[in-house]
């Protein structure tokens, strides 16, 4: 892992292959870089750069209100690592997607693309899960990992490692994250996002659904859509191959066209 110190914390990334504008990734709510294992390996979508953001993983946190000061720090750490590894396009999980497109809005940051996975113009949160994480951290996890939230039908050992994660986080920062989450709306400022994008999740996505992805790929100015099939929120672990494949297509289309002779 390497680390970028800004706003007075070191924030921690995880580099992969070589090329000088690495696809930058940014996790969802209580992970870190390793969600993104299928996309930086050999046979994924690279060169990578997958960061950790504030309080997860290996970098420092910081004392943070749930909100739009949560969504400014995070959004302040994928500015950090872009400038320092030269990264030029952002994908977003979940939460992640929701800090990119706040990067976008509220940051003045231009990537050359955006991938869009498993988000939303506006994330709300059922009161009950947010009281679960609240005082019952567990009972949250395990409402979860229910069929079709995070996974449509993922191995056991894959549903075990995404667990393992967000205990790894810790309570505070996954109920930071969610309530965050919650207060995230910026349905009336999609026009200001104006580079391609790909709005992409799983079919059986019930935690952002098809029709989140549905809206951003008809109100973004420049998105296409994408529902994969048999996974749900998490498609880029569940389904990865598909996954990096449509990516790879996307990306191919918008960043490496060869100029005209």
């Amino acid at each position: 892992m390497e680390t970028v110190t800004h706003a007075g914390r070191e924030v921690a990334y995880r580099r992969t292959g070589e090329g000088d504008s690495p696809v930058l990734y940014v996790h969802g709510a209580g992970g870190d870089h390793r969600l993104w294992v299928e996309q930086y390996a050999p046979n994924g979508v690279g060169p990578a750069v997958a960061v950790d953001l504030t309080g997860h993983g290996e970098s420092d946190d910081a004392d943070l209100d749930a909100g739009p000061e949560t969504l400014d720090a995070y959004a302040e750490d994928v500015l950090a690592v872009a400038r320092e590894t030269g990264a030029e396009t952002l994908v977003g999980n979940s939460m992640g997607g929701a800090v990119a497109l706040w990067a976008v809005i509220e940051h003045d940051f231009e990537p050359a693309a955006l991938v869009l996975c498993g988000t939303g113009a506006k994330l709300g949160v059922g009161d009950d899960l947010l009281e679960m994480f609240e005082n019952q951290f567990d009972a949250a996890l395990e409402t979860l990992a229910a069929p079709n939230l995070l996974f449509h039908d993922a191995s056991a050992d894959t549903v075990t490692r995404t667990t393992a994660a967000f205990h790894e986080t810790g309570q505070a920062v996954t109920t930071r994250d969610f309530r965050t989450c919650d207060t995230f709306d910026v349905r009336d400022r999609l026009d200001e996002v104006d580079m391609p994008a790909l709005a992409i999740t799983g079919e059986h996505d019930g935690m952002t659904p098809p029709s989140f992805t549905e809206y951003l790929g008809s109100e973004l100015p420049d998105c296409e859509m994408t529902l994969l099939e048999d996974c749900a929120h998490l498609s880029m672990l569940e389904r990865p191959v598909a996954w990096n494949e449509r990516v790879r297509a996307f990306l191919g289309k918008e960043l490496r066209r060869v100029p005209d002779s």
